[in-house]
Order: C-alpha cells, then sequence, then structure tokens
C-alpha cells in the first residue's frame, strides 16, 4: 500500500477507532450510560466516516470499470449497515433483543471493514496515483467532521429505514 497518510491509512485508523468501540459496546449491559454513549458515538463515527468514504475514495474509485462491483457492494454494505444501526436505536436497549440485533450488526461491520482493508483497498491502491491517496484523504479529512455535524442517532425500524 501507499505511504502513511494516505486515503487507505486514514480509513484503517477510522476501523481500528470502530472495532475498539465495538468491543466496548459489547461489554455493556441494560440501558447503562456507558451503552447509550458508546452506541451514540460508534453510530455518528460510521455514519460519518461511511459518508465521507464514498464522498473521498469511491467517487473516485468509481471511474475505474475493473472495480465498479467492489465499489457498488461496499457502498451497499454501507447503506445496509445504516438501517441496522437504525433498527437498534429503534429498539429497548434492556432487551435481549437489542443485544441480538447489536450482535449480528457487529458481525456484518467487522465481515464490511475486513472485506474493505483485505479486498478492497488493495486492488483499489492498484489502480490509483499516489497523488489521488494524498488527494482523496484530504477530502476525506474535511468532509468527516461536517457528515459527523449532520449524522445523527436515527430510530426507524429496519424496514421503514430503506430510502
Amino acid at each position: 500500500m501507499a505511504k502513511h497518510g494516505d486515503i487507505f491509512s486514514i480509513l484503517k485508523q477510522d476501523h481500528d477507532l470502530h472495532r475498539d468501540i465495538l468491543d466496548k459496546l459489547e461489554d455493556t449491559h441494560g440501558e447503562s450510560d456507558d451503552r447509550i454513549r458508546l452506541f451514540r458515538q460508534f453510530t455518528l463515527e460510521v455514519k460519518a466516516h461511511a459518508a465521507a468514504e464514498e464522498q473521498a475514495l469511491y467517487s473516485t474509485v468509481m471511474r475505474k470499470p475493473d472495480l465498479t462491483s467492489e465499489v457498488r457492494h461496499s457502498v451497499a454494505e454501507h447503506h445496509e449497515i445504516e438501517e441496522m444501526l437504525n433498527d437498534l436505536a429503534a429498539t429497548d436497549m434492556a432487551t435481549g433483543a437489542w443485544l441480538t440485533k447489536f450482535k449480528e450488526m457487529k458481525h456484518r461491520y467487522l465481515h464490511h471493514i475486513d472485506e474493505e482493508e483485505e479486498d478492497h483497498f488493495p486492488d483499489f491502491d492498484k489502480q490509483l496515483t499516489a497523488e489521488d491517496e494524498e488527494y482523496m484523504g484530504g477530502v476525506f479529512a474535511r468532509r468527516k467532521p461536517a457528515e459527523k455535524d449532520d449524522a445523527d442517532v436515527t430510530p426507524e425500524k429496519m424496514a421503514d429505514a430503506k430510502e
């Protein structure tokens, strides 16, 4: 992969933060202050990350015909995970149903970021220049805070969350 500070390094740092929050969140119980805080933190982080990643990386990579299906797959997973987060927000945190849904979302999200890091990013890296990656890193760094300001923990059922 390209040098430190590029888009892939930035995204991987976010993924590591997300893994850490997920682990801490899984150790919480009931509708505790920690569970509420960590779920909110994770939701806002992931929604902002996904939106900024789509703007910085995927909009550029989508122009590479060989990579179109990988991009579409990842963007579809972003929407699926957002729906799962919205459904979790609508579920009582003190119930076993919340924990079951959380574990499924965690499994899907970890699969998603592992797939990005192990499969997609190396494929993308082969077709992008260092200048492309540095530029996209700058776009991501600018867009993520703005997206985080606009993000929200949206309690809606998964069936109603589809847009």
